[in-house]
């Protein structure tokens, strides 16, 4: 295994970050709720919430809205450097964890899909391996994300650039959890 980097921030999405109807719909990171442990399995996650109480994320098979009825993306893996690269071209509204995803990770290096390919293992900080993830696919950029960044409607050239610059996983990757596990801020992440 080789280290990737420690996790800074883990997350669930209470609810879509996407609203409305296509053509028109609308990204918004508010339902973002920010946990310090993410239990995760194969069904996604549930965030701990403050009071102790478990957390269902809108990507675990079993909230009441799921949007992971084919357990194909319920956790979501995403990198520091990636947002340093966001940050970047959009602004400082890109603020750590505004995309969605589930663990975030401190990297100096941009994260390609064949660096995960073999899957990731989440370790504690001895070094014991708690769970892993099979990496499935890169999070597709989408129209309502890149409006946000961008600050709002964009003209489809300006809209193409950035859906260009978004792919290749710097929104993340879709992940589904290998075994179960209880991961917190500060556990680490090593490709397999």
């Amino acid at each position: 295994m080789r280290d990737v980097g420690r996790i800074v921030r883990l997350q669930i999405q209470r609810s879509s970050l996407k609203t409305g109807e296509k053509p028109t719909r609308v990204y918004d990171p508010a339902p973002l709720l920010v946990v310090d442990r993410l239990a995760l399995g194969p069904d996604g996650v549930l965030g701990e919430g403050s009071d102790g109480s478990w957390l269902v994320d809108v990507h675990h098979r079993a909230h009441p809205r799921t949007k992971n009825e084919d357990g194909a993306h319920g956790v979501s893996l995403g990198f520091t450097s990636h947002y340093a690269l966001m940050r970047d071209r959009f602004g400082e509204g890109i603020t750590l964890g505004c995309a969605g995803e589930n663990i975030i990770v401190e990297t100096e290096r941009r994260i390609v899909f064949q660096d995960l390919e073999r899957g990731v293992a989440l370790l504690a900080p001895d070094g014991q391996e708690i769970a892993r993830l099979e990496v499935l696919q890169v999070a597709q950029p989408c129209r309502p994300f890149s409006g946000w960044a961008l600050g709002g409607v964009v003209e489809a050239r300006v809209l193409k650039e950035t859906l260009q610059f978004l792919d290749g996983g710097t929104r993340g990757y879709y992940c589904v959890g290998v075994g179960t596990g209880i991961v917190a801020v500060g556990d680490r992440v090593a490709v397999v």
